[in-house]
């Protein structure tokens, strides 16, 4: 008996130090990136973008909850801010502020998620060969061990949203 709770002290030690020892060695960032060619000019994707008015257009967590409340304030621009409260635990309360507006290539807004944490979305638009290359970015700091060993999932958690996301964007952008 003595040998057997030994020998689970030491495994539930060893299994402690890997857990703390790997989530120090983790990534302190968590990077979610996706991408898509839109058969449209920058300056008509830009418009749709970087007014927070349009985000109902091709957002893909605007359509969760029919319910949710939408506050928009201020002008497409640097400060303009949407808040959105559910009571859909996947969309929760929040805002986003938008933090760079240079037209027509790049928008960027910072996240708030209340006690979820905060982030930063950046959509990059590139001219290219068949229209835009549409880039849009997730970015967020990964403060604690628990935090890190989370945002090892965060690619496979936003990244189909994004996916959604851009698709939309392109249906939207691509009609004449």
């Amino acid at each position: 008996m003595k040998k057997f709770a030994l020998w689970s002290f030491y495994v539930t030690l060893g299994l402690f130090l890997a857990f703390v020892i790997g989530g120090v060695a983790l990534p302190d960032n968590a990077h979610v990136e996706r991408q898509t060619v839109i058969n449209a000019p920058p300056e008509k994707i830009f418009a749709i973008v970087s007014d927070l008015q349009n985000n109902k257009d091709w957002s893909p967590w605007m359509g969760l909850d029919p319910q949710m409340k939408l506050t928009v304030e201020g002008q497409p621009g640097v400060g303009q801010k949407v808040s959105w409260a559910s009571s859909n635990p996947e969309i929760g309360v929040g805002t986003q502020t938008v933090t760079v507006f240079e037209a027509p290539r790049k928008v960027a807004a910072k996240l708030d998620f209340g006690e979820m944490g905060q982030a930063v979305a950046t959509i990059i638009l590139e001219p290219a060969t068949a229209g835009t290359l549409t880039k849009w970015q997730f970015d967020a700091a990964l403060n604690t061990i628990f935090e890190r060993w989370f945002g090892l999932m965060f690619d496979r958690v936003v990244g189909p949203d994004f996916e959604k996301g851009l698709a939309a964007l392109k249906a939207h952008a691509e009609k004449p």
